[in-house]
């Protein structure tokens, strides 16, 4: 066996460890409540609202940064919908026996996880602007990216790997602005 399937194969028994571990978590129904919940924000109502509260409390000085901000949403979308494609990793309640989903899949496929890419892109533009937005968008986004695997559907890397992205298409395009 290879180094690189070694390590993929390690990689894999970590993903399922932690998923399992996670989803467990289920089992308190406040904890449960709070996934089903971030998750369904993380669906894009939150950072809808976020631009539509920006926009409305200062119109001339948000709507560039809420266009950057729309802007990135639709790179990510698309880097997103090429590597689900791609890839079709199958999610891991739909792989692992004792994982339960914790709520509905939006798509058939696990890699990446939209939600923490998106929650990644977003907050890192939004506080290249709003610096004072940390303490709402830092927690909304780790506990979006925690969401997924505790609910069951992403593994860890899933959620590290739309992390990465996420961040990489942020930067660029602050890069550019």
């Amino acid at each position: 066996m290879s180094r690189l399937d070694l390590a993929l194969e390690r990689i894999q028994r970590w993903d399922e460890r932690v998923c399992a571990r996670s989803n467990r978590w289920l089992h308190v129904p406040a904890l449960l409540a709070l996934f089903r919940a971030v998750s369904r924000l993380g669906d894009g109502l939150f950072w809808y609202a976020l631009m539509l509260a920006l926009l409305l409390a200062s119109p001339l000085a948000s709507a560039a940064p809420v266009l950057h901000m729309t802007l990135v949403g639709v790179a990510c979308t698309l880097a997103y919908k090429l590597l689900k494609r791609g890839t079709s990793r199958p999610r891991p309640f739909q792989s692992l026996a004792q994982i339960a989903a914790g709520t509905a899949p939006l798509d058939a496929f696990s890699f990446p996880s939209g939600h923490t890419l998106h929650a990644v892109a977003f907050t890192l533009v939004a506080l290249a602007y709003w610096p004072w937005l940390a303490p709402l968008l830092v927690p909304f986004t780790l506990l979006t990216a925690a969401s997924r695997v505790a609910l069951g559907l992403h593994y860890p890397s899933d959620v590290l790997a739309g992390a990465a992205l996420g961040a990489a298409i942020a930067w660029a395009s602050l890069a550019l602005a």
